[in-house]
């Protein structure tokens, strides 16, 4: 009969806070939003229990959202809706096209030809076609370039690839490189056919490039070969068909030839992980074991410099033709 009192009294101590249940609801409904903070700022992990998800199924009737919270929660809405049109756009296959051409090295290439042009005093219109020509040609051994690593970029999961992820169908640069090949030619021989023929060359040697040599220790050949070409494809050009210019500076042709060795190298530091994997051997690859990715880096720019500060001292003094 004594323990009975007491036990009521132990049951009322604690009967205020579990019938309060706005006081519980207030508790858990702050939890959840502790774990909402911490899923934002672990970029989207999960929490470690369900608790979040749980009270945010049962809202409080007797609790308003706050008009931060209303606006957040429309914010995600509108971006859940704009996502899907966003997907669509970046899938369109113009877009996919232009990323699959190696654009930034395509247009860097282009205009770096069409600055040599007009430093050595070709007009206007005529800079204008030997900017256009090297980027079209520039854009044909992207798109080549992407369907030949369409398996090895793959395997690597190299991002910005369209042909590898199976965006962008291998039969569709095909294509849209048997047209670029014919628009090519026409604007080639359009400022001299020995200018075109020279750049026609400079070409087919990116694409034998892509396919072979430069696995091993020469990969650096047919770069130094291209842009060897380039003082004679600006020195014979001029505007029409047959326009026949003087032949180039050997001194300009040697580091032109230089030059490309370090675009070469520039370009192949991002892609040391996937060449070695692979078992390649190329000259970059073995410098880059040897002396680490860093310091090739710096030497590679380092290397540029020089050979760009050359270039400009062997212009101004010889100029670019004989």
């Amino acid at each position: 009969m004594v323990a009975r009192p007491i036990r009521d009294d132990r049951r009322n101590r604690f009967r205020p806070a579990l019938s309060d249940g706005r006081g519980l609801w207030s508790i858990l409904h702050g939890m959840a939003k502790l774990q909402r903070r911490r899923r934002r700022g672990s970029a989207g992990e999960g929490s470690d229990t369900g608790l979040a998800d749980t009270t945010e199924a049962k809202p409080d009737p007797g609790e308003q959202p706050s008009e931060a919270a209303a606006s957040g929660r429309g914010s995600r809405r509108r971006q859940r809706g704009r996502r899907p049109s966003v997907r669509r756009l970046r899938d369109a296959w113009p877009l996919l096209m232009i990323q699959a051409a190696h654009p930034r090295q395509a247009i860097a290439t282009a205009v770096g030809v069409a600055a040599a042009a007009a430093l050595a005093g070709r007009a206007t219109r005529e800079v204008g076609v030997v900017l256009l020509t090297v980027l079209v040609g520039q854009t044909i051994l992207g798109w080549h370039n992407d369907i030949v690593d369409r398996e090895r970029d793959a395997r690597h999961h190299t991002p910005r690839k369209p042909i590898a992820d199976g965006r962008l169908d291998p039969g569709t640069a095909w294509y849209a490189i048997t047209i670029a090949v014919l628009l090519l030619v026409p604007l080639s021989i359009s400022t001299g056919v020995i200018a075109g023929i020279n750049y026609l060359i400079a070409v087919v040697i990116g694409l034998i490039a892509n396919i072979a040599v430069r696995r091993g220790f020469f990969s650096w050949v047919p770069w130094a070969l291209s842009f060897a070409l380039y003082p004679a494809y600006l020195s014979y050009g001029g505007w029409g068909g047959a326009a026949e210019g003087p032949a180039p500076e050997a001194v300009m042709t040697l580091l032109f030839g230089l030059l490309g060795i370090g675009v070469h190298f520039l370009r192949s530091i991002w892609g040391l992980v996937a060449d070695n994997e692979d078992g390649w051997r190329s000259l970059p690859l073995r410098l880059g074991l040897r002396l680490g990715a860093t310091r090739l880096l710096v030497l590679t720019s380092t290397y540029l410099v020089l050979v760009l500060g050359a270039l400009a001292v062997a212009g101004s003094m010889a100029g670019l033709s004989q």
